[in-house]
């Protein structure tokens, strides 16, 4: 069992070309958990883990509805923004500059095989990092991701979380509003919830948030929480 995970800080990178990796990444794994199966082999598979800032971009996740992104196309022109149907979990987010990313590309067999236990270390992993900053993060029930102020008028989301997996390897991850332009959201309905408000760090604290430090702190909650240890690719 590999606990090892490859990191990868993208930077600014296109939304469809980092899908296109993420892909390439997940079917390599799951090759050689085809070919360890049929051949009776031990292969290693590997880990990823990819940090990534999208230009403008809005996802909609299989189980989503189109009509919750509110925009037509030359709107979308206008706002210098993308449109993709994608293959995760979950509705409609959006992704953009002042945002940090992160796409876990992980082999679960390498550690366990629960999807749920993976998607509550992921929040967990956030709601630790933003602790630090002194932000109370907090799950809200039904309704995957990391939120403020659960239960009162005021809840609202600073990370959604949207996820893929295939034979046990996932793709997408979490979207952490750091330094966020929040008025994007709102040409949709985020995660197709209405009512509910979305937030960013710099929103809460009333300053710009460093986002380098920010990866710093949530790889260092990520490797607790996952018992790993992360390379730089």
């Amino acid at each position: 069992m590999n606990r090892n995970i490859l990191l990868t800080d993208l930077k600014v990178k296109d939304f469809k070309e980092t899908w296109n990796l993420q892909t390439q990444l997940l079917q390599e794994i799951v090759d050689i958990k085809v070919q360890n199966r049929r051949n009776n082999l031990t292969q290693e598979t590997k880990n990823h883990f990819l940090f990534v800032e999208h230009p403008h971009v809005y996802t909609l996740g299989k189980s989503g509805d189109v009509s919750n992104l509110l925009l037509n196309k030359e709107q979308l022109k206008e706002k210098k923004a993308t449109f993709y149907k994608i293959n995760r979990g979950g509705d409609i987010t959006y992704h953009g500059p002042g945002q940090i990313v992160g796409y876990p590309i992980l082999d679960l067999e390498n550690f366990f095989t629960d999807i749920h236990k993976y998607l509550r270390l992921l929040e967990e992993t956030i709601i630790l990092t933003i602790a630090e900053y002194g932000l109370k993060g907090e799950r809200s029930e039904g309704e995957t991701g990391v939120w403020l102020d659960v239960g009162t008028p005021f809840a609202r989301k600073i990370c959604a979380l949207g996820i893929r997996s295939s034979r046990w390897v996932t793709m997408h991850g979490f979207a952490l509003n750091v330094n966020t332009n929040l008025g994007y959201f709102d040409h949709i309905i985020p995660c197709g919830i209405r009512g509910k408000a979305v937030a960013s760090m710099q929103a809460e604290l009333g300053k710009k948030i460093t986002k380098e430090e920010v990866k710093e702190k949530i790889l260092k909650h990520f490797k607790a929480l996952f018992e790993v240890n992360v390379f730089v690719k």
